[in-house]
């Protein structure tokens, strides 16, 4: 494993990207756009999961958990060259990137995941600083303008919008108190069934809901796929959310702690903040009610 590296150069692009669901779903136009400029030699590098769901944008895709990845976060272990690598994510004090530019015959071309501003406090002292962020600029946005410094014409992927009567709740285990409660799910399932319209409750991982007429897909492969036939999806923010939009649907997404000026779905989507918008069942249920109409 070590420095077999200069008879492996490799003359392909490494594009690395070790961001979550959501994260990657909010760099698909990205990703259009870099493989658009460099004619399809791009190598993804990530959480094979997530980037799969993408794979018509590489020629492969790298699972960064495997052994032949070591070198690109140990010191001590030298790896191949590649002709250029792309890094979408954050690196403040620059130090991934002046370990990467070693494997990188060109220099390294860096998009920056997500402005700082996405992480602004919640506090009452940020009040000025979060009042910015709602009007801030939406992460694919703020991907896509970074493009142009480096002669990439940014492509923005507009989700087809995928109709049906079929309506998609998607409750979650919440790690904090804000987060809209598994109980609100069922409540709104029960009343939307009382309608007589097409309610599907999707099980996240870890959750139990006592509920009739609800599926638990583990294979995001599996949930893409179920997505396919589309329909109004309600849920907390998540990267489920991500994948709905992604995939066309109608997205309602409920947000506690990020600002959805910043991090909503793409595609068509109404996101409100708890706390500044009301979100109690029943207003979440006429809301459903306007866009099923």
């Amino acid at each position: 494993m070590r420095s077999l590296s200069r008879q492996l150069d490799n003359p392909e692009t490494l594009l690395i990207h070790l961001g979550g669901l959501g994260d990657v779903c909010l760099s698909e136009s990205t990703f259009l756009s870099l493989q658009e400029h460099f004619d399809d030699r791009l190598v993804g590098l990530g959480n094979t999961r997530f980037l799969k769901l993408f794979g018509k944008y590489f020629q492969r895709v790298e699972r960064v958990e495997s052994r032949q990845w070591l070198h690109l976060f140990s010191e001590k272990l030298m790896g191949p060259r590649w002709r250029r690598i792309i890094f979408i994510g954050k690196d403040r004090e620059g130090r991934l990137r002046d370990r990467w530019q070693s494997f990188s015959k060109e220099a390294i071309l860096f998009i920056d995941m997500y402005p700082d501003e996405a992480f602004a406090p919640a506090g009452p002292e940020s009040i000025n600083k979060r009042e910015i962020s709602a009007q801030g600029t939406h992460v694919e946005d703020y991907q896509l303008t970074q493009l142009r410094k480096y002669g990439i014409e940014p492509l923005k992927k507009q989700p087809a919008r995928n109709r049906s009567p079929r309506i998609i709740l998607y409750p979650e285990v919440g790690f904090t108190k804000e987060k809209w409660l598994p109980e609100n799910f069922v409540v709104l399932l029960h009343t939307l069934r009382a309608r007589g319209l097409d309610v599907i409750l999707l099980e996240s991982p870890g959750l139990h809901v006592d509920a009739d007429n609800k599926i638990e897909l583990e294979d995001l492969a599996d949930v893409k796929e179920f997505f396919r036939e589309g329909g109004l999806f309600v849920s907390n923010d998540s990267g489920m959310a991500h994948l709905a939009g992604a995939s066309g649907l109608f997205t309602i997404t409920i947000f506690s702690g990020f600002e959805p000026g910043i991090w909503h779905p793409r595609g068509t989507n109404l996101s409100l903040k708890q706390g500044a918008d009301p979100t109690d069942v029943d207003v979440i249920e006429r809301k459903i009610i306007e866009r099923m109409g």
